[in-house]
């Protein structure tokens, strides 16, 4: 049971009256000779592993060797136990557990790639927001992962998932187009809703260039696994109220891959152009590298 385009895959849940989600188990099962226990489990332990992230990054308010991140998963505990915030529980946890997740990363701490290291924070986020803000079953939540890996194979094999090759936009737009799918079929929606919500996500992401300030995975990155949250969310709204996307998800990942190949190189990972060269992204360069700010004419 193959699939390389997210309308085979959608065809295939048609067909076989299955989930994205289920339709991915089965997949597992023709390519591994494991049963469909055996492959649920191991899947468990990913989000298990997920949790442990989120544990560590919420109860350690302290920085990251660079001492560029850390401690804001703490500080949006903090600020939601004062009550007074302007969105809703959810969204406050969701940002504070990919806030948990990326600082976890930041201190060389064991993390699930969704599907990078660098865009880590956003799954995990929107999945254990709904864990804590809803009645959603826990081995439902482990289905959202299955949801969101099918849509990210799909993504990483018709373009890219990686900074340096494709920008942000490959990255935490990759884990928002797959964490906004699992949303949708973890409160129940259809395949179709899923794969709408996976291409509103993934057409607000584009463009976003890559340009970690000292080379790091740490500033912009950690915020932008944060923001991929809301944008999850909304899109995931968006495909329940109806909406859907005018152009197909396919086409989206196909822009995205165009616009990563035309993207200058400064802007892919390099550290040469966008914040990480700005007046403060060069000082803190220098102050975490000890290598003299670069003069730019």
């Amino acid at each position: 049971m193959t699939f390389h385009t997210i309308e085979e895959l959608l065809q295939l849940c048609r067909e076989k009256e299955m989930t994205i989600g289920e339709l991915m188990i089965e997949s597992e099962k023709e390519k591994t000779g494991k049963s469909s226990a055996e492959i649920f489990d191991m899947m468990k332990e990913r989000l298990f592993k997920m949790k442990e992230a989120i544990e560590c990054g919420v109860t350690d308010p302290s920085l990251s060797p660079s001492g560029i991140s850390g401690g804001d998963a703490y500080l949006m505990q903090k600020y939601k136990e004062k009550g007074n915030y302007l969105t809703s529980s959810l969204m406050i946890d969701a940002m504070k557990y990919a806030f948990a997740t990326s600082e976890t990363n930041a201190k060389m701490g064991v993390i699930v790639a969704t599907p990078t290291a660098g865009a880590a924070g956003v799954l995990p986020g929107c999945i254990f927001a709904l864990e804590e803000n809803t009645d959603i079953p826990f081995d439902q939540l482990v289905m959202g992962l299955f949801t969101a890996r099918s849509v990210g194979y799909v993504i990483a094999n018709r373009a890219f998932i990686s900074g340096a090759a494709g920008g942000c936009q490959a990255e935490v737009g990759s884990a928002t187009a797959m964490a906004s799918a699992a949303i949708v079929e973890m409160r129940g929606g259809t395949s179709e809703q899923a794969a709408h919500a996976g291409a509103m996500a993934l057409k607000s992401m584009l463009g976003l260039v890559c340009d970690p300030v000292a080379g790091l995975v740490e500033v912009p990155c950690i915020k932008r696994n944060v923001i991929g949250t809301s944008i999850a969310f909304t899109s995931a709204d968006m495909a329940f109220a109806g909406l859907e996307s005018r152009i197909p998800f396919d086409e989206v990942i196909g822009a995205m891959y165009d616009i990563g190949r035309n993207m200058p190189r400064t802007l892919k990972e390099t550290a040469l152009g966008g914040l990480a060269v700005t007046p403060t992204g060069e000082r803190i360069k220098e102050k975490v590298l000890g290598k003299p700010c670069l003069k730019r004419a």
